[in-house]
C-alpha cells in the first residue's frame, strides 16, 4: 500500500502522451485527447503541475483528478505513482488511457488489469507500482504500417478518414472515464467495450 489512508470517491485519470506540438493530434497522443475533452466538456484548465499538467472535476458527487505526463510516455509511471501518493488515491482507482497498435482503429478495450502489452507506457507504470493491478482504457489506432516504421507511425497523425470518425471516438470515451468512478470497472467494461460506431454522414 502507498499510503495508511484514502479519499473516498476520488479517481486518478490519467491520459498518455507527449508533450510539445509537435506531437499534437498524434496517435500516441489519444489518452491527452480524450483528457482535453472533458476538461473542455467542464470548462476547466490544465495547470502546470509536477510532473503532469492536471486538473481537477467534480462530477455527481466524486472527483476525478484528471493527469496528462509531462514525462513523455516511456516514463509515466513516475507521473502516476506521484499523484496516486499526493492525492491518497489507491490504484483501484487509476485509469490509464492509451493507444494500442494491436486493435483496429475505434476499438476500446478497457480492462480492470492486465499486460503491457509490449507498450512502453504501461511498462513504466508497471515498474514504478510494482503491479499491474490497475484499469486501463487502450484505443485502437491500428497496425497500418511496415516493418520497423512502428515508431514513426505511432507519433504520426491520423489519417483525413479517422480524424473525420475521431471525435465520435472521444466522446464515447469520455463518457466511459466517468462512468469508472460512477459506476465502476464492470459496468464500464461491459457497456463500452467494443467499436464505436459512427452515424451516417448524408
Amino acid at each position: 500500500m502507498l499510503f495508511q489512508s484514502i479519499t473516498p470517491l476520488k479517481y486518478l485519470i490519467a491520459g498518455l502522451g507527449n508533450i510539445g506540438p509537435e506531437y499534437y493530434g498524434t496517435r500516441h497522443n489519444i489518452g491527452f485527447m480524450v483528457l482535453d475533452g472533458i476538461a473542455k466538456m467542464s470548462n476547466l484548465v490544465f495547470k502546470s503541475g509536477r510532473y503532469s499538467f492536471t486538473t481537477s472535476l467534480k462530477y455527481k458527487g466524486h472527483t476525478f483528478i484528471l493527469i496528462k505526463p509531462t514525462t513523455y510516455v516511456n516514463l509515466s509511471g513516475k507521473a502516476i505513482k506521484f499523484w496516486l501518493e499526493k492525492e491518497k488515491i489507491l490504484p483501484d482507482k487509476l485509469l490509464i488511457i492509451l493507444d494500442d497498435i494491436a486493435l483496429p482503429f475505434a476499438t476500446i478495450r478497457i480492462r480492470a488489469n492486465g499486460s503491457n502489452g509490449g507498450h512502453n507506457g504501461l511498462k513504466s507504470i508497471d515498474e514504478t507500482l510494482g503491479n499491474q493491478n490497475y484499469a486501463r482504457m487502450r484505443f485502437g489506432i491500428g497496425d497500418n504500417f511496415l516493418k520497423g516504421k512502428k515508431a514513426n507511425y505511432v507519433l504520426s497523425e491520423f489519417s483525413a478518414e479517422e480524424n473525420k470518425n475521431l471525435p465520435f471516438c472521444i466522446e464515447k470515451m469520455k463518457l466511459a472515464a466517468l462512468n469508472f468512478g460512477l459506476a465502476g470497472i464492470q459496468d464500464t467494461m461491459n457497456r463500452f467495450n467494443g467499436i464505436v460506431s459512427f452515424p451516417e454522414i448524408l
